[in-house]
């Protein structure tokens, strides 16, 4: 028996949505933050439907129980298992909390899979004080990833899958002033976050050589989701702009296919610190796979964490 995903066919050229043995993730364990909506809640079905043990990690409660009803009415009878856990990745305390628990509870770490995001959101900042986009995309990830490491280490072989956007290409790692309190753009605080992604993933794949993880980023492309939902538009604008959405934007379940790739397809198995793009690697801009921003930025992540050796 496979599992097929359906998909409404649209004048942009048509997703390959991934076909996989039905019990592809029967006995592993997948973390996906931000699973309540968007590509997240996407992924969390397609993985659930491959009988995965799926860790919803989610900072609205009553979204996420709402969202895994509704999966796993989808899933079929022959489904894995849902877990509901809180974690804010604003806060630093709460993404401790979230691992203490993940570490009590879970035996093992398949797949951590750093999905949630926001995106150009008025500015604001973390309970620990950092600039939010920052804050929740890259600095929570970091910390959250870095608590969770040995639990993936003793899970070997595992991956971590990373989401990150093509809008890196407009940002820059602003050594100087990586909470925005001098200026604040939020285009290019959303592109920082996205290269900080990028770059994290390059040095964490490097230290990771040999413990039998992996780790990769990718790109989604353009998906009808909830996150631009602080951009603000005319309101005369706005229906168009819906229907553009419908016809030249991937819909959740099509942007959810190469996160999904990452996390189940054996063709990946053993790659690391690549980042991917409708299920095939990506070349990335220079500023990406720079090793010595990479390191910088690790080193003062992790001062920013509050993590030390």
């Amino acid at each position: 028996m496979y599992v097929v995903s359906t998909s409404v066919v649209c004048i942009q050229k048509a997703v390959k949505l991934l076909r996989y043995p039905a019990d592809t993730m029967r006995g592993k364990t997948v973390i996906v933050t931000g699973a309540n909506c968007g590509i997240g809640k996407a992924l969390a079905g397609e993985l659930l439907k491959l009988q995965a043990r799926v860790v919803m990690a989610c900072r609205d409660q009553q979204s996420a129980q709402e969202a895994a009803q509704d999966l796993k009415n989808q899933a079929g009878p022959e489904q894995g298992e849902v877990v509901i856990k809180h974690l804010d990745l604003a806060s630093l305390r709460s993404v401790r909390k979230f691992c203490e628990e993940i570490i009590e509870e879970e035996e093992k770490i398949d797949v951590l899979i750093n999905n949630a995001g926001i995106y150009q959101c008025p500015y604001s900042k973390t309970e620990d004080g950092f600039e939010m986009q920052f804050g929740v995309n890259h600095l929570g990830h970091f910390l959250l990833t870095h608590l969770l490491l040995d639990l993936l280490k003793a899970s070997s072989p595992s991956r971590i899958v990373v989401v990150s956007s093509k809008l890196y290409k407009y940002g820059d790692i602003n050594f100087d002033d990586l909470n925005s309190e001098k200026s604040y753009d939020k285009a290019f605080c959303y592109s920082q976050s996205k290269l900080a992604n990028l770059l994290f993933t390059l040095e964490l794949a490097r230290q990771l050589e040999g413990t039998g993880v992996t780790v990769n980023a990718l790109t989604p492309g353009i998906v009808r989701t909830r996150l631009g939902r602080h951009v603000q538009m005319p309101f005369l604008a706005k229906p168009l702009f819906h229907l553009a959405s419908l016809v030249f934007f991937k819909s959740p379940l099509e942007g959810a296919q190469t996160p999904l790739y990452l996390a189940c397809s054996p063709e990946v198995e053993g790659v690391s610190g690549k980042c991917f793009a409708n299920c095939e690697e990506e070349e990335l801009m220079p500023k990406a796979t720079d090793e010595q921003a990479a390191k910088r930025l690790w080193d003062v992540s992790r001062r920013m964490v509050g993590l030390t050796d």
